[in-house]
């Protein structure tokens, strides 16, 4: 059976507008002002008849060229991935010392916390194993509170921990300035530090504790709802004669840009699952949509935007990242320095490693785990796919932060449309077309074309 919620039909009308396609002039207007304010030079956002948008190039791109550099519109890292990475919790850069990080791993390792070593949810092998060295508290402790200082580590400088504003234990950042960003943007309706403006912390810990266990796209929901409200006060405080909707259609502006689908429509069928239970299994996803929605409501409710807390807007906003989303990933600095010592001529690199080789020793593989998480980037989103693709998403060596780099496989022309694969575009066509399903749209491009047997 069908879950129902009753905002759905309360706020039907609402629903209606903030899920209603923008008009070109819209779409228009605000990648105009996002390609501005990012300074992508040489690249628009167009779109064609049927409204499917896509990025082109306005200049020549040679191969190697960077296109464009992105900023998160909202993004998460993954739950698990934060006991091996310490990061800024809204640029994602890693944050405090490389002596810092690696005592705060080996710390972990100690306390038996299971290290998630970029494998699959639920793969995760404990990082106490009996294979890896272990080190003394005194060396750990000495590693965390900076009396232990690594040979040519201030080759990595690492800047100082801010913490949150409100109070809370599970939000770190890199600067004042991205401390206040994230507060204002999100963070304050979603911290459970004293000074949470949450409606409950209680509800809001149950609802975490839920998307913890269950899948973590629920934060990175969450964290869009929390965006949307706030913006929505914003520009209230800002022009109080507007009508609510028309404030709550301004707020869900960046939102409405993103291409939608309901999750339970389009998330990638598993291999586990047979497919005659197709229809079982999508009700069991929105049965859980609906159970987290109904937390979330508990912990950040506001009357004022009570179509957010719709089944259907929830649906959308999370099915917007399962069509839309790309990987965030920031290169390790711990990583780094292990390659730099190895690197280190003799007999330089014979003094190093006597301390750095004991400390390698006792990482064991996870020393090199990256920062991990999704996130949700404007204009990386309107890149269309092809098996053939002439760019792709690569951080080069100077990106260290969360922003989405995106560089060209091949020479561009000027006109010429930029696209990425969305999945491995080595694989055969019938695997490739069968995992383009998911994202509602049968590919047409030269590889595909060439390759498909009803068209030879």
């Amino acid at each position: 059976m069908e879950t129902k919620c009753p905002v759905d039909a309360k706020c039907a009308a609402e629903i209606s507008a903030l899920l209603t396609p923008p008009s070109p002039l819209q779409l228009q207007e605000y990648f105009e002002e996002i390609i501005s304010e990012r300074k992508c030079h040489g690249i628009e956002v167009k779109q064609d008849r049927n409204l499917s948008k896509g990025v082109y190039g306005t200049m020549e791109f040679k191969e190697g060229d960077l296109i464009m550099k992105d900023k998160i519109l909202v993004g998460i890292q993954h739950v698990p991935n934060k006991l091996d990475c310490l990061v800024c919790g809204n640029c994602f850069q890693f944050i405090e010392s490389v002596e810092y990080q690696i005592g705060r791993k080996l710390y972990l390792q100690s306390l038996g916390v299971p290290s998630c070593n970029g494998c699959d949810e639920g793969e995760c092998s404990s990082s106490s194993s009996n294979n890896k060295v272990r080190l003394s508290e005194g060396v750990i402790e000495a590693l965390m509170n900076g009396e232990l200082v690594l040979p040519y580590s201030d080759h990595f400088p690492l800047p100082s921990t801010v913490r949150c504003p409100g109070g809370c234990e599970e939000a770190y950042y890199c600067s004042k300035s991205c401390a206040e960003t994230d507060w204002e943007s999100s963070h304050s309706l979603l911290c459970t530090g004293e000074r949470s403006e949450s409606v409950s912390i209680e509800a809001l810990s149950k609802f975490i504790q839920h998307a913890t266990e269950t899948n973590d796209i629920f934060l990175l929901a969450a964290k869009t709802i929390s965006f949307i409200i706030l913006r929505y006060r914003k520009l209230k405080a800002a022009y109080a004669d507007r009508s609510e909707l028309s404030l709550l259609l301004e707020a869900w502006k960046p939102i409405s840009m993103g291409y939608k689908r309901r999750w339970w429509d389009c998330i990638s069928f598993p291999d586990d699952v047979d497919r005659s239970d197709d229809t079982a299994f999508r009700m069991q996803i929105q049965q859980l949509a609906f159970k987290s929605l109904q937390l979330l409501k508990a912990a950040i409710f506001d009357e004022e935007c009570e179509p957010l807390f719709s089944l259907e807007i929830y649906g959308n906003i999370i099915g917007m990242f399962e069509l839309n989303n790309l990987d965030l990933v920031v290169a390790s600095p711990v990583e780094d320095y292990f390659l730099y010592i190895d690197d280190l001529p003799d007999p330089e690199k014979e003094k190093a490693e006597k301390i750095a080789r004991q400390l390698l020793d006792a990482l064991g593989d996870g020393y090199s785990i990256c920062c991990q998480g999704t996130a949700f980037y404007p204009l990386q989103s309107c890149i269309n796919h092809s098996c053939c693709p002439n760019a792709h998403a690569f951080k080069r060596d100077e990106d260290r932060d969360g922003q989405a780099a995106i560089v060209t496989l091949k020479p561009i022309r000027k006109g010429e449309e930029v696209t990425i694969s969305y999945i491995d575009e080595d694989l055969p066509f019938e695997d490739r077309q069968a995992l383009l399903e998911d994202y509602g749209f049968k590919c047409r491009c030269n590889a595909c074309l060439e390759e498909d047997p009803s068209k030879k």
